[in-house]
């Protein structure tokens, strides 16, 4: 049952997590859009004996592009720390439906990279991702926003641009990434036709996914990042701070659940050797009385406690992996997440060797304090009472 727990719950935990962090950076590089803390009041009432106050300083001439971007990538090109990068535009744009305009988003990626580092291809229900950078103007839709323009795949639509640039593409996909309420709002284009819509050059791009080679380097990195390339970057830890709690407080209890049933094992143990005492009386007795020494009753029953804890130890992991595959089989359909056809679970080598030292430890405890009863036992006393 530990094995079967915990494969399953972690499985379904994995699941939840990939959602999130399948298609999270380790590190995002971009530009925030700030207020000007220089203003020209301060220069030209630089003097103690003045005093101003400016309220409600508006962002005005601020740029979401990031300046520099090829001198940046080819640092990280460099970078041995790095394991790859993706650029991205993030532009807001409105799909055009008759006359209404639906609000959304539309997203200019590297389709090759997104595929390699963040299992674009996983997140694409329908059509081919790589079509996006194939096919001149073209585009992947988020199901639910498909659905809601009635469009099909090869279906022609117009977006407009936050500029009022309207543009015609071509539908070759659908994205459905598990979040409803994301996939209605988002789109994905190729980052040369997103910088072609936009009217941009070859260098314009708002983010930079950096994929480390080591997750748990990052915290250290996106300041270094932050501070050598002038922009700002953050960490995928601190940007999923909320989510990687709630991840630790699930495995908490999926570990202290699997953990109780391993106790509760072991109490069954004890009480089968605590009988066995009890119904061994005689032999004990005898045993002793021919010579053995209570130390040599004792080892004769903790030989015991181990075998069956050794025994019920490879038992318990082989049918817990059989009960884990066959949950793996049972299916699993939703429309939330079309990717996934049955039951996730975990096949961690770690969750086995857990169980087995866990077994032997409990079984060995469980055994040893009525072994060390066994061993006091006085045989005259036994005798006199039959």
């Amino acid at each position: 049952m530990f094995i079967t727990l915990l494969s399953f719950m972690t499985g379904l935990n994995e699941m939840l997590d990939g959602l999130i962090v399948n298609r999270t950076p380790h590190i995002r590089i971009y530009k925030e859009i700030s207020v000007n803390t220089d203003q020209p009041i301060k220069r030209w009432l630089n003097s103690p004996n003045n005093y101003h106050f400016i309220e409600s300083v508006k962002a005005g001439n601020s740029r979401v592009e990031i300046l520099k971007s090829r001198e940046i990538l080819n640092t990280l090109s460099q970078d041995d720390r790095v394991l790859g990068y993706s650029r991205k535009i993030s532009s807001p744009a409105f799909f055009n439906l008759g006359t209404i305009d639906i609000a959304g988003f539309l997203n200019g990626v590297d389709v090759e990279e997104e595929i390699k580092y963040y299992r674009f291809t996983d997140y694409v229900t329908k059509g081919n991702p790589i079509d996006i950078k194939n096919i001149p103007n073209s585009i992947i839709l988020g199901k639910p926003l498909a659905d809601k323009l009635l469009a099909d795949l090869g279906d022609i639509i117009q977006i407009t641009t936050s500029q009022g640039d309207r543009f015609q593409l071509k539908v070759v996909g659908y994205y459905q990434s598990g979040i409803a309420d994301f996939d209605k709002t988002q789109s994905f284009a190729s980052v040369a036709t997103t910088q072609k819509i936009l009217g941009k050059g070859p260098d314009y791009i708002t983010d930079i996914q950096v994929k480390l080679k080591d997750i748990l380097q990052a915290p250290l990195v996106a300041p270094e990042f932050q501070k050598k390339f002038k922009t700002n970057a953050m960490d995928i830890q601190r940007a999923n701070a909320q989510f990687e709690t709630g991840t630790k407080v699930r495995n908490i209890i999926s570990y202290a659940v699997g953990i109780t049933l391993l106790i509760v094992a072991g109490f069954g143990i004890y009480n089968i050797l605590n009988m066995m005492i009890y119904e061994k009386m005689d032999t004990i007795a005898i045993l002793k009385a021919t010579g053995f020494s209570g130390g040599d009753v004792k080892s004769i029953f903790i030989i015991i406690s181990l075998t069956i804890g050794i025994a019920g130890c490879i038992a318990g992991l082989f049918f817990g992996f059989l009960f884990t595959a066959f949950i793996s089989t049972i299916p699993f359909n939703t429309e939330a997440l079309p990717t996934i056809k049955t039951y996730p679970v975990s096949y961690r080598l770690l969750f086995y060797f857990i169980a087995f030292c866990f077994s032997l430890i409990t079984t060995f405890l469980a055994g040893w304090f009525p072994a060390s009863k066994a061993s006091k036992i006085d045989p005259v006393d036994i005798i006199r009472g039959k």
